[in-house]
């Protein structure tokens, strides 16, 4: 019988805390729902917010024993407990994401970060710098690259199905910011609009990240530069909302990225294609189960998850029967079930299985890069452009 992520070692829970997330966060619950999943995890303290009682607050409607005001005094508090956290969630706005996961690294203790890794690049390479010294366990929540037919691409990409890798189109369009709901009090539109909190990228740093991610990790290859259009199609809109970027890769191998948030009509549309010298595959994210390939010179065909034709890295990251759909939430919770595995392997002085992988620093670096490099380039009329790392 195959390994699902439900059969992984369930006890002793991991103790969990979460910085962030509290009452009207979107995505602290994500991570709450991701961690609980295939039961890995207890969640048992929180600085949820910056604001005592609010913390206090979200703390009692959430069940959670121990609640801080401030993250710093919830890192110092914890790590001096003998049932403290083993691991900490950072569920806040980006600009935060690189103070927060400092306090955390110093004391020893793991780090399950939302992405982007943080706001700049400067940032992003000090906290870098400083979880490699501390020698914990960091994974960043890119949550795509754990759906079951993402992994299924990438080992037909790593098996030589597709041959020589030509060519990588990636999109991710949304139509959620097509109005200036920044304007409205809206809390997500308001930080992820705003420079200050989000960083200088705005559609790019936001979706632009996963796509350019995913690409990433489905063909194995490395970007050499890039040429960035983005533009701020909102009147007063203070980051981009729209991402036109040309991709030249080491290997020779050109891609193309696409990311929008005033996209009108589309919800989610994070699309993936890559072609090679024997076959292309395409995958959608909002039909996450199938997998299409056209081998060269012969009719397109469908995979699906745990269907006939798919295998082994598909199924170690599924849960339930074929035919039942598996997506944002399931993917969520198998990187949060890797980062568990890697987790109690350091836990217990064992050896990782090699199977294992999930999002951490390079990834995280790469990302804050390519945000980097897209305004760089964006400035200079398109000039193509390599990552700063």
């Amino acid at each position: 019988m195959a390994i699902t992520a439900a059969h992984v070692a369930r006890s002793p829970r991991i103790r969990l805390g979460m910085v962030g997330g509290g009452r009207g966060a979107f995505i602290g619950a994500v991570h709450r729902i991701a961690s609980r999943i295939d039961d890995q995890y207890e969640l048992v303290a929180g600085a949820f917010s910056s604001d005592p009682e609010r913390s206090a607050a979200s703390a009692a409607d959430l069940g959670v024993a121990r609640s801080y005001g401030s993250f710093a005094e919830m890192a110092a508090k914890e790590a001096r407990r003998k049932d403290g956290i083993e691991a900490v969630a950072i569920v806040t706005p980006n600009h935060m994401h690189a103070p927060v996961a400092m306090q955390f690294l110093k004391r020893g203790i793991h780090v399950i970060c939302d992405k982007p890794l943080t706001a700049t690049l400067p940032e992003a390479k000090r906290l870098a710098k400083a979880a490699t010294e501390s020698g914990v366990i960091f994974a960043l929540t890119h949550n795509y690259t754990g759906y079951p037919m993402i992994r299924q691409a990438k080992a037909m990409v790593e098996a030589g199905d597709l041959g020589e890798i030509r060519l990588v189109q990636v999109e991710y369009a949304q139509d959620w910011l097509a109005e200036p709901l920044e304007a409205s009090g809206q809390k997500q539109a308001g930080w992820r609009t705003d420079p200050a909190q989000s960083g200088a990228g705005g559609a790019t740093g936001d979706i632009g990240t996963h796509a350019f991610n995913l690409a990433n990790f489905v063909s194995g290859l490395t970007l050499q530069e890039l040429a960035a259009d983005l533009q701020s199609f909102v009147p007063g809109r203070r980051v981009d909302d729209n991402g036109h970027i040309l991709m030249r890769y080491t290997s020779g191998a050109r891609g193309m990225l696409w990311c929008s948030q005033v996209a009108s009509g589309q919800e989610n549309g994070l699309r993936l294609r890559i072609y090679g010298t024997k076959a292309g595959i395409e995958w959608e994210q909002e039909n996450p189960n199938h997998l299409w390939v056209t081998p060269f010179g012969a009719p397109r065909y469908r995979l699906t998850r745990n269907g006939a034709g798919s295998g082994e890295a598909a199924a170690r990251v599924s849960r339930i029967p074929s035919g039942h759909p598996e997506g944002y939430l399931e993917g969520f919770a198998n990187i949060y079930s890797e980062a568990a595995r890697a987790i109690l392997a350091r836990r217990d002085g064992t050896a990782l299985d090699p199977a294992v992988t999930f999002p951490g620093l390079k990834e995280g670096l790469e990302g804050v890069a390519f945000v980097d490099a897209c305004v760089r380039s964006s400035k200079k009329n398109g000039a193509w452009t390599g990552l700063a790392l």
